[in-house]
């Protein structure tokens, strides 16, 4: 279906941070899938992982004990907030389970009135059409209606407005920590601290989807863990499964109170070759030292850019975001210089406010920024206003 304006690329393999291409040109990846390879490709301990299992067994429902989810869903409460984890296959599955345990929340708690949810100007949120209409834009939904209900939009990083938006009917609040998809746009200082005192102040639950900030992209496991507050809902997919689909909604034992058996479910989420590969991911990125390098490899870039705009005017507009979620918002379009970029052999991902995304793998090394930054100067150069 033509469904995707594809680049005429096809790639044949991978190694690190490398693609190459059917015609034998290499290219840096700093796109990863769109956040999605954690360690770059072929990463040998998520191949033998994945390769082991496989061997194994690879699917068996949700209908018997799967060890690989237990060990999976520990670790996962062991090192956030969350109680327990519903397990699914993507992003838009584990924002739609969110969404349907904010509104079941308030209805077992005894408040069914209760089943709107405050949502932000320019969020993303998948292609369900439920995860459309909480997500921002009209694009994305135009021919699709109707739409379902249930979701009030306030201004991003805007506390007062969310607190007159709040009425006898708002089950909960969906935000992203920091906004991808619209262009790299972080929480403003206090603003989802500020989201807590509101939520307990008035009775609802708060919901971060964390599906691209996630697994270590902003230099910590989540990046709620930036702030002073805890979330009772987060949705994760993308680097979850270091490339393998994988989703998970992570929540605390009250909030989950919500879903009990057989109120939602999946008949291929967290099959035993998911778990594998996330739990892969997971022995990786948990190891002391990992996240360190994540902010040091972010440092290098920012530094490297700054350098960059100082050198070629009229080429970055601004820098944005945390760790290796990075977005250089350009004078001249995004799409001209994702283009250029490509040429020059750097793989990039476009975003809203004409951002271009930089999402290296999170093992990259001072040699691979060093040769991103390098095609990015010449572009400047070839691009510059």
């Amino acid at each position: 279906m033509p469904t995707y304006a594809r680049a005429d690329l096809a790639f044949e393999k991978g190694e690190g941070p490398y693609l190459y291409a059917q015609d034998g040109r290499r290219f840096l990846d700093f796109g990863s899938g769109i956040a999605v390879n954690t360690l770059g490709h072929a990463h040998p301990h998520l191949v033998e992982a994945l390769t082991e299992q496989a061997k194994k067994v690879w699917h068996t429902s949700n209908l018997y004990r799967i060890p690989g989810q237990e060990k999976l869903a520990a670790r996962l409460v062991e090192n956030t907030f969350a109680d327990t984890v519903f397990f699914c296959n993507s992003g838009a599955e584990a924002n739609e389970a969110g969404i349907k345990m904010l509104r079941r929340y308030q209805y077992v708690s005894g408040h069914a009135e209760k089943n709107r949810i405050l949502v932000a100007t320019n969020a993303f949120h998948g292609r369900t059409l439920g995860t459309l209409t909480a997500g921002y834009s009209d694009k994305y939904r135009e021919g699709f209606g109707p739409m379902p209900d249930g979701f009030d939009r306030v201004a991003f990083g805007n506390l007062n407005e969310l607190r007159d938006a709040i009425t006898p009917e708002t089950a909960g609040i969906l935000v992203e920590p920091i906004q991808g998809e619209g262009g790299i746009c972080k929480a403003p200082e206090g603003y989802l601290e500020g989201l807590r005192k509101a939520a307990d102040e008035f009775g609802l639950l708060v919901m971060f989807d964390e599906v691209q900030t996630g697994v270590g992209r902003t230099g910590k496991l989540y990046a709620y863990e930036w702030s002073e507050m805890k979330p009772d809902l987060i949705s994760s997919a993308k680097g979850l499964g270091g490339g393998f689909p994988v989703g998970a909604l992570l929540a605390t034992e009250r909030a989950a109170q919500a879903l009990p058996a057989g109120m939602h479910g999946t008949t291929f989420g967290g099959n035993p070759l998911a778990m594998a590969a996330a739990n892969a991911v997971l022995d990786v990125i948990l190891k002391p030292g990992f996240m360190d390098n994540v902010l040091a490899m972010s440092q290098l870039i920012r530094d490297g850019l700054a350098a960059i705009a100082r050198k070629h005017p009229g080429f970055i507009a601004e820098v944005r975001g945390m760790g290796l979620l990075l977005g250089m918002k350009t004078v001249p379009t995004n799409v001209d210089v994702v283009a250029k970029l490509r040429e020059l052999g750097l793989l990039t991902v476009p975003a809203g406010d004409n951002v271009v995304r930089l999402l290296p793998p999170l093992n990259i090394t001072k040699t691979h920024v060093d040769e991103a930054l390098a095609a990015i100067d010449a572009a400047a150069a070839a691009l510059a206003q």
